[in-house]
This record gives structure tokens, C-alpha cells and sequence, in this order.
């Protein structure tokens, strides 16, 4: 009796296995969807950094945008030249030319430049810190929290002395710094050279304002827009024309107008020049990270009874 239980709950064991096998291998062919063999293809020559430059969620969303919705082959800067020119190829389109954008920090004031700075023991974060009013007297300037620093894949962005400073020998122009820093300070430009003339402060207060609460801070006095027609002066920040710009054609223009500035904020920024190196190659190379800790006596106190 026992043996008969055994072989027809065997039977129908392979019955049911035999049902399940022929319904999903129908389900297989009727409901299979063909994928584009360009999509594999491209997510194969992309980096996979995911690092959301692309303004997509991943290189595998870019690579089917490419392919379905027709997206720009020069999103990914952190795949570079070669990259788009491989996604060019595979998608049988022509190389559109651009500059490679790179990010510009917006602020150029130190630890010891920043006046009104208080203690802050909340979440150590630019975002946790943009929150609390009173952390340092300029509400525009980096908090140097780190945010940015954090948000970046490539170790190319580290706060120095109290402001966010970047590596633009590491740095690919992904993007994320800028969406991380919550008071928008630093942008992309496009670098038409290794080193591009950027405003460096982004007070948008009167000159004695500015100076109430930053040594270095732009004081709006428009010397730069009278001197050149590739500045514009915007609530009361000097802002630079990039499509007009031409490092090489401007240069001595460029020059006359860093001259004018009594404040020093216009700066040319980043890969150094061999004759920059030179200049610095007996200067000691400064500290690689400032963390803010804002300790009070209150925390090393050692609580008794």
C-alpha cells in the first residue's frame, strides 16, 4: 500500500514538473521581448561609474536612451573623447564637438577669512548646517562641510582651509559637487583652456555688507563689466560671458581686468601651467583635509555623580 502512495505522489510530482516546464517555456517564446544588441553594446564601453553626470540614474539608463529616446552621445564626461566617439560608431551618428565642463567653486574665503563664524553641533553636513541660521556671517559662502567632497567618486574635490578646492587633474566633470553643495556655489564651465578666468565669491550684498562678513568677499564695485564687455554685473556679482570667452584672443584684456579688481576675485583657475609649479616649488604643500569639529568645552567634559 505504502509503495502505491509513494509512486503516485511521485507520478504526480513529474506530471506537475512536466505542466510548469511546457507553460514557461511557452510563456519563454510568446512573451520574450528582443533586446536592441546597441544597448549591450554600449553599456559595455561605458565607464560604470553611475555617478549620474549623464543626468540619468546609470550608464544602463543612458545606454537605452541613447538608443531608444535618441539622447546626446556627449553626456558621459567622465567616459571622455573616446567614449562618445564609440557610442558615435555604434549608433552610426557623427562626433558633435563641445567643451569638456568642468566645476568652479564660487567662493574663495578661508577659515581665516570668514568672519562671524560660530559654534554649530548639529548634523555635520553643508546640507544639515544651510539649515541653522548663524553658522558664519556670509550666508553665501562655503560651509566647508563637505558635501561636495563626499558626493565625488573621483577624489577631486577636498575642502582645504575651509573651502571647497578642486583637483581638476582628477576631476571628469560628472557634475555631482554641484548638485550636492545645497547653497549652489559651485557651476559647470566649460574649460576651453586648462585654466579659465572664474569669479570666485558669490555675495550678492553691498560692498559693506560684504565686508562685515568676509576679508576677501567681491564688493560689487563694477571695475570688471567697465573694463570688458564679457562681464556683466548681476545683483551685485560680476558674471562672465563663457560664450564669448576666448582665453586666447582675450588674454591681455583678461589681464587689465584681474588688474582692476581691488578684491582679487577674479581668479584663473584650474590644471596649473608649468610655470606655476615653478612658481610654488619651494612652498610646502598645504593640509589635505580641515575637518570642522566645533567642540565645546561642554563635550570633553567627563560627567560624574
Amino acid at each position: 500500500m505504502a509503495i502505491i502512495m509513494i509512486l503516485l505522489a511521485a507520478g504526480t510530482m513529474l506530471i506537475l514538473a512536466l505542466a510548469a516546464g511546457f507553460v514557461l517555456g511557452w510563456a519563454n517564446k510568446a512573451l520574450h521581448v528582443k533586446a536592441d544588441p546597441r544597448v549591450e553594446s554600449i553599456l559595455a564601453i561605458l565607464p560604470g561609474a553611475n555617478c549620474g553626470g549623464c543626468e540619468f540614474i546609470g550608464c544602463a539608463d543612458y545606454a537605452e536612451a541613447l538608443v531608444k529616446d535618441g539622447a546626446a552621445i556627449n553626456k558621459c564626461s567622465v567616459g571622455g573623447e573616446s567614449c562618445k566617439k564609440m557610442i558615435a560608431n555604434i549608433l552610426g551618428v557623427d562626433v558633435t564637438e563641445s567643451w569638456p565642463y568642468r566645476p568652479v567653486v564660487h567662493c574663495g574665503a578661508h577659515t581665516g577669512d570668514k568672519f562671524g563664524r560660530h559654534l554649530y553641533q548639529g548634523e555635520g553636513t553643508c546640507s544639515g548646517a544651510n539649515g541653522v541660521a548663524g553658522v558664519q556671517g556670509c550666508t553665501y559662502g562655503c560651509l566647508a562641510f563637505g558635501d561636495c567632497e563626499r558626493s565625488c567618486n573621483f577624489d577631486a574635490i577636498h575642502v582645504i582651509d575651509g573651502l571647497a578646492t578642486v583637483d581638476y587633474h582628477k576631476c571628469t566633470g560628472c557634475g555631482a559637487c554641484e548638485r550636492a553643495c545645497p547653497r549652489h556655489i559651485i557651476s559647470m564651465v566649460p574649460f576651453k583652456r586648462e585654466k579659465m578666468l572664474a569669479v570666485t565669491c558669490c555675495n550678492h550684498d553691498f560692498g559693506k555688507a560684504v565686508k562685515a562678513v568676509c576679508k576677501v568677499g567681491c564688493i560689487g564695485c563694477g571695475a570688471c563689466a567697465r573694463t570688458s564687455a564679457l562681464f556683466s554685473m548681476e545683483k551685485n556679482l560680476p558674471r562672465i560671458d563663457y560664450e564669448k570667452y576666448d582665453p586666447e584672443t582675450a588674454a591681455q584684456e583678461l589681464e587689465l581686468v584681474m588688474g582692476k579688481c581691488p578684491m582679487k576675485r577674479l581668479l584663473s583657475i584650474g590644471k596649473p601651467t608649468e610655470q606655476d609649479l615653478a612658481g610654488v616649488a619651494d612652498e610646502k604643500t598645504p593640509p589635505d583635509l580641515i575637518v570642522d569639529k566645533f567642540e565645546t568645552t561642554a563635550d570633553k567634559t567627563e560627567w560624574r555623580g
